[in-house]
């Protein structure tokens, strides 16, 4: 036998063993809980994900691996009632990052805790070993790797297909507005809920298409300064590129005055820079959480469980630093904050009608980003809104 006849026959047994296991923990999981999901008939298809890559997949999957805890949410868009059944494994990131958002989830699903973690908050981190013992039959990568591998991680992704246990690329980071319809109709086809991810794409596309539809022709832009995690570092200032949040602002209709000068996802700008080239508008990004202990100094509070009242005192203390509190911006009131984790989710149209209110107040007058967040968590999670996800330093809210 030669040598790669002996690793194919290895590798063979590797998936045989991998299927056998599979099937055991299925038949377990149907025995102790009674939540497994049923048997249905299954066919290898194939797909292209978004990074362009050509993967075979049995579909309907039944057990997924996430390169990203945080994209349990936008599972949940497709599966509301229990979108915990099909996760077999996932970075640790969730829990550690946004941790109000994932005490959500576990109050809800309290057996989240006990889906294995194959990671913590880096790609570096990821254990191949550890995503093969879950036994998944599918896993979802990022298109970066931002807090887990991602479409370039190839010897991670060759090591899971050695194993037989196939990589489809989603994201909703590097061109959110344009790739999250295509992940969501994604993870629709592999999940068998197509019905359930053109629900939410109609209502997706709606909302988005407001906000496009009224800037069509709009040539006076704003410019936008936006501080990303504001309060994680101490020196001034952290800001986004076009990637991500920065993406965002083209969107809603101005201009992100640091774009061209950031390659990637995000870089250092100085006070001094801000001071001699003023943007029209400032938004923060907010990492603070809202919970009992004290939050690190600086930091912005926002998302799951805030209220209006602490999100705005937090606005108001990162507004009064030395050098951000000189900006013409901030002296106007056009300083705004925004929950940082709106760039990793299909929520981010709210962010778009946000800022596009920030940005152009008199054309949108009467759009309510409230709304469209409030029949978001109605529609498409599996519970109900429960926290304040931006805030303005005027103090009026959209």
């Amino acid at each position: 036998m030669t040598d790669r006849q002996f690793c194919r026959s290895v590798q063979s047994l590797h998936v045989a063993s991998r299927r056998a296991w599979l099937i055991l923990t299925l038949a377990v999981a149907l025995i102790v809980t009674g939540t497994a999901l049923p048997v249905v008939a299954r066919q290898q298809v194939t797909i292209k994900d978004i990074a362009g890559r050509t993967v075979e997949v049995q579909l309907p999957v039944q057990r997924m691996l996430l390169s990203e805890g945080r994209f349990l949410p936008s599972i949940a868009i497709l599966d509301r009632e229990n979108p915990i059944q099909r996760i077999a494994g996932m970075m640790g990131e969730f829990k550690q990052y946004d941790p109000t958002t994932y005490a959500q989830y576990r109050n809800r699903f309290p057996e989240i805790e006990n889906i294995p973690i194959v990671g913590q908050g880096g790609a570096a981190s990821f254990s191949v070993e550890a995503a093969l013992a879950a036994a998944p039959d599918v896993a979802i990568f990022g298109l970066s790797s931002g807090h887990g591998p991602g479409a370039k991680s190839h010897e991670v992704i060759e090591k899971l297909a050695a194993a037989g246990v196939p990589v489809v690329v989603i994201d909703f980071r590097i061109d959110p507005l344009v790739n999250t319809p295509k992940s969501i109709e994604l993870l629709g086809r592999l999940m068998g809920q197509q019905e359930e991810a053109a629900a939410f794409l109609s209502f997706y596309e709606a909302q988005l298409g407001v906000v496009r539809d009224r800037l069509s022709g709009v040539e006076q832009r704003p410019t936008v300064f936006i501080e990303s995690r504001v309060g994680l570092r101490e020196a001034c200032c952290e800001a986004m590129g076009r990637q991500m949040m920065g993406r965002l602002i083209d969107w809603a209709g101005g201009r992100n005055l640091v774009g061209d000068a950031i390659p990637g996802t995000h870089g250092m700008v100085s006070i001094e820079y801000l001071l001699a080239n003023q943007p029209d508008v400032y938004v923060g990004t907010a990492i603070g959480a809202a919970t009992t202990s004290k939050q690190p100094p600086g930091r912005i509070v926002l998302g799951a469980r805030a209220t209006r009242t602490e999100a705005h005192a937090s606005l108001r203390q990162a507004a009064a630093r030395n050098g951000i509190s000189q900006l013409d911006a901030v002296k106007s009131g056009r300083a705004y904050a925004i929950w940082h984790h709106f760039y990793n989710t299909p929520m981010n149209v709210v962010a778009v009608q946000a800022m596009a209110k920030w940005l152009h107040p008199t054309l949108f007058a009467d759009l309510s980003p409230s709304r469209t967040v409030q029949t978001y968590f109605d529609r498409f999670q599996p519970f109900p809104l429960d926290g304040v996800y931006w805030v303005g330093l005027a103090g009026a809210e959209p």
